[in-house]
């Protein structure tokens, strides 16, 4: 690479991607927190089984989240902290689902990750309509695309 080739990828990074990158992350990592509880508190078998899938899913968005944030040269100075924001998994969601077991916790459990996947959804959509950087853009896409199947499962075993 050339030594101008990093500043000008940096540059390709508008305002909208350094926006969603430091969105997604949080969100992603609040509702990371929410699957982790589930070996201990699901009643549901299903419930775990994709507890545990989308955990791995998140863990797999974060990773390429930060590694698009740092590719984008904006500091993680955590803009969101402390936020509770449509469909990231609150601090308040957190706490209840840390004391429930059973039924009530799939519900909770559930419940929030059908908001956070469809506020995903929008958000991602935001991103590929507004963002610039080709690496922001087209992560927005598979995450969209991953938040799709993840409402779907969801939609399945609300069915079933």
């Amino acid at each position: 690479m050339s030594p101008g080739a990093p500043a000008s990828r940096t540059a390709a990074f508008n305002a909208t991607d350094a926006a969603w990158i430091l969105l997604m992350i949080p969100m992603a990592e609040r509702a990371r927190q929410l699957t982790d509880l589930a070996p201990s508190r699901a009643a549901d078998p299903a419930v775990a089984t994709l507890a545990a899938k989308t955990g791995s899913s998140l863990r797999e968005d974060l990773r390429r989240l930060r590694a698009a944030l740092k590719l984008s040269g904006v500091p993680d100075t955590h803009p969101h902290e402390g936020h509770d924001m449509p469909g990231m998994v609150s601090l308040g969601t957190l706490d209840k689902a840390a004391v429930r077991k059973g039924r009530p916790f799939d519900q909770i459990l559930t419940d929030a990750l059908r908001a956070h996947f469809t506020q995903s959804r929008v958000l991602c959509a935001g991103e590929q309509n507004e963002g610039s950087a080709v690496e922001a853009t087209g992560l927005a896409a598979a995450i969209a695309r991953s938040a799709a199947q993840h409402i779907s499962a969801l939609e399945t075993l609300r069915s079933v």
